[in-house]
């Protein structure tokens, strides 16, 4: 017994060294229920966050296979044609997924590090995932019927698992500090905002200097110096951009008292649905020194200028009408709009992305001072 004993820890990590030193990677899928010649895509997000193509191929037998090089684990997805998509992560070794074709959010991933710790996270948050989808049914049906009690202790609730959620990702991250997926679940709280920079920074700065080095990482870590820069106390950066006329304007040039940036576009319905209060605002303190310059996220200069008229909105314009790839936007780490800066004179950002009562109530503080 001992001898096999022995043998068995010998053929480990024989099996573990080859994972290791494999300079190449294959992907296995196991995919019953497919039929054969249904294509599949290998892609990944570019540097604007939009899918491209790394490798295509064809279901066989119930199966489906792709192999190349990963300089790094990276984040991939496998697009099913008129199915769906299941994530993976790209990585030198032998991957394998069961995937499930009527319910793909539950395939199996695993046989590389990384995968084995992405199915790990993924089916740790699985029950949390299901009692959001049971609150939000809850939600819809006491919306429906008005009740307000109801709603209310419903979103108590969901606070309680958002909370719950956040300690998981937590816990996972300090637990892996050696795991491509601890980088990826930082992305995430960065993003969703569940943790401040400073958190996710402190937390990016635990893991081993491998995972440091992926891309997410050295993504991450710019991130974060960018949102540095724009976070509250921070001196706002100065840019420029063309106004509707053609002429071009910087923010030092139209500073006030308080001066709102305020980030929008003619296709954002919150940002519409916002305006009419903003110009109200705007009324009533702009001979006090309230200075807004709108910065569009827009693409096509005719819808820019076609809401400003309708909206009736008095105060500074400009845009590159570059969409998400606006400089300003990227300047200020727009993740979503609308989203709005609040300066003072000295171009301190005193707060950010105020609406409805908070932006009143933050405006009569600031001209009462």
């Amino acid at each position: 017994m001992k001898k096999l004993g022995v043998l068995f820890l010998i053929a480990s990590a024989i099996v573990a060294c080859n994972q290791q030193n494999k300079d190449s990677y294959t992907i296995t899928v196991k995919a019953d229920g497919l039929e054969d010649g249904k294509q599949v895509f290998l892609k990944k997000a570019d540097e604007n966050n939009q899918p491209i193509d790394v490798d295509t191929t064809e279901v066989a037998n119930g199966t489906f296979t792709f192999t190349g090089k990963a300089d790094s684990p990276e984040i991939h997805y496998l697009f099913i044609d008129q199915v769906g998509n299941v994530p993976v992560i790209v990585e030198n070794g032998d991957i394998e997924i069961e995937a499930y074709k009527d319910s793909l959010n539950y395939s199996k991933m695993g046989g590389t590090p990384s995968n084995d710790d992405f199915y790990e996270f993924i089916s740790g948050t699985r029950s949390i995932s299901d009692k959001i989808g049971a609150l939000r049914e809850q939600m819809m049906k006491a919306s429906q019927e008005r009740d307000t009690v109801t709603i209310a202790t419903l979103q108590d609730a969901y606070g309680d698992i958002q909370e719950e959620a956040g300690a998981y990702e937590l816990e996972f991250v300090e637990n892996h500090s050696d795991s491509y997926i601890s980088a990826l679940v930082l992305e995430k709280m960065l993003m969703s905002q569940s943790q401040t920079p400073e958190k996710v920074k402190e937390l990016l700065a635990g893991l081993s200097e491998n995972v440091k080095q992926t891309k997410v990482a050295q993504k991450l870590t710019e991130q974060i110096e960018n949102m540095t820069k724009v976070s509250v106390g921070a001196i706002a950066p100065d840019f420029s951009a063309p106004t509707p006329e053609g002429k071009e304007l910087a923010l030092n040039d139209i500073k006030g008292k308080v001066t709102i940036i305020d980030f929008w576009a003619a296709w954002c319905k919150p940002c519409r649905a916002e305006n009419p209060h903003v110009v109200q605002l705007y009324e009533k303190y702009k001979d006090k020194g309230l200075s807004i310059i709108g910065v569009s996220l827009d693409r096509k200069k005719e819808d820019w200028e076609k809401a400003i008229a309708e909206d009736q909105l008095p105060w500074h314009h400009v845009s590159n009408l570059q969409f998400w790839q606006d400089p300003i936007a990227q300047l200020y780490n727009i993740r979503a709009i609308p989203a709005t800066f609040i300066l003072d004179e000295n171009g301190k950002i005193l707060a950010r992305d105020l609406r409805g009562d908070a932006l009143d109530a933050k405006l009569a503080e600031l001209f009462e001072m």
